[in-house]
């Protein structure tokens, strides 16, 4: 890519990301992290890129928008939302998207174009790859039904009521997306 077509592919989601500091200016640190690695990494959406990677995750929610559905993931062992690697894509939306139909089998339909959350979080190592960076951007999905599929990323997956999430989850980032729901952001 010249340097041109590599920032025409990240127009996207540096306009997304200059909204969300908008929205959210307490988290305008997380936001200029964020924003430095897109400009600075031109394969910042590669999943080789060790330096780190953006991903896509989807805050999916039941059709009744009651519970959380909630993967414990295989290579993580933890309980957290949908979602993965870009791939190559710089639309983090359509990622979120293909990642929570893929991981639950649902079919999904998104509630906002509207970032819901950004975490930046580390990966450990793992076999031949090293520790890095996931830069995640979350979006707000809803489940057309809700029988899941178990997909093979997934030990287990769970429909969990907003309410409880706590039952499998202290992740700091999940706590904030329910605070930014139960806000009203994305309804």
């Amino acid at each position: 890519d010249s340097p041109g077509q590599t920032q025409m592919h990240r127009q996207k989601i540096l306009q997304q990301l200059a909204a969300y500091r908008h929205r959210y200016p307490l988290e305008t640190d997380t936001v200029d992290r964020f924003v430095a690695f897109v400009e600075q990494q031109p394969r910042c959406f590669e999943r080789d890129n060790w330096a780190g990677h953006v991903t896509g995750s989807a805050w999916l929610l039941n059709p009744a928008r009651t519970h959380l559905l909630l993967t414990h993931h295989r290579k993580l062992n933890i309980w957290i939302q949908l979602g993965g690697h870009s791939d190559g894509d710089p639309d983090t939306e359509a990622v979120a998207w293909r990642e929570a139909r893929e991981e639950s089998g649902l079919p999904v339909h998104l509630l906002s174009s509207q970032i819901l959350d950004i975490d930046i979080h580390e990966i450990p190592a793992r076999k031949e790859d090293p520790a890095h960076f996931h830069f995640d951007v979350r979006y707000c999905f809803v489940a057309e039904h809700p029988d899941f599929v178990v997909s093979a990323e997934s030990n287990e997956l769970s429909w969990v009521a907003i309410d409880r999430l706590e039952t499998h989850t202290n992740e700091i980032s999940i706590m904030r997306m329910r605070e930014k729901w139960l806000a009203g952001v994305a309804s």
